[in-house]
């Protein structure tokens, strides 16, 4: 099966400082990967790189194919760091918003997912805890029937209680031949979820193995390896 992301010696430096240094890396399809590593590793770089908000000094970086732009666009679904949303519009005016501008968006599916976690449509983002607003980023981009979705700390703002549905979400809203990347600091909720892991460290990928591999060679799980790994 083709891979949906292939990076080939990307590199990317600010102001002089490398920040990824000879990234490569495959993501096949169907598989749900966690993209882990301590602050300032270079996970939101490679992340913003994906989606084409910075560019690579140099290496190649492939989305089905194709260097980030209009084209991988249309089959790659962001969830961002940080809450972009506008404060005045109302939910179900990101719904139609959403549905205009991405073919793939299934707004049934948007509306079941708000229905779930008791979020009305007729709000308006000013109105809602961060946490919620959260949820409502999630479950936009979840809604779209993308081939990479590519999630920066998809529930690092969310309550415990929320995030077991959430994770849940995650797994049954993407088809079998689509990827999820995941960036996280909350390890022991998200592994459960994981085929595979990526650990980077000062801009280097470290390994990228599947995570019951990980578990049997280690005798630990990916939370405590990881706290092994980078002494936290």
């Amino acid at each position: 099966m083709n891979a949906i992301l292939e990076c080939k010696g990307v590199n990317k430096s600010y102001s002089g400082l490398r920040v990824l240094k000879d990234i490569n890396l495959t993501l096949e399809r169907g598989r749900i990967t966690g993209l882990l590593g301590p602050n300032g590793s270079g996970k939101s770089t490679l992340i913003k790189l994906i989606n084409g908000l910075l560019v690579p000094d140099s290496g190649d970086l492939l989305i089905n194919g194709f260097a980030p732009g209009i084209e991988t666009k249309r089959c790659v679904s962001y969830l961002p760091e940080r809450n972009y949303l506008a404060d005045w519009m109302r939910i179900k005016n990101l719904l139609d918003l959403f549905r205009d501008f991405y073919a793939d968006f299934d707004i049934h599916k948007a509306l079941e997912m708000l229905k779930r976690l008791n979020i009305n449509p007729e709000l308006k983002l000013k109105t809602l805890s961060k946490g919620t607003k959260e949820k409502v980023q999630l479950i936009l981009v979840m809604s779209r029937k993308a081939d990479l979705y590519c999630l920066d700390e998809p529930i690092g703002g969310v309550d415990p209680a929320a995030r077991d549905y959430i994770l849940n979400t995650i797994i049954t809203n993407y088809n079998e031949n689509a990827t999820v990347l995941i960036s996280t600091h909350l390890i022991a909720e998200v592994e459960k979820v994981l085929d595979d892991v990526i650990f980077i460290q000062n801009g280097s990928v470290l390994f990228h193995s599947p995570v019951d591999e990980v578990r049997n060679d280690t005798g630990k799980s990916i939370d405590s390896y990881f706290r092994e790994v980078y002494k936290c």
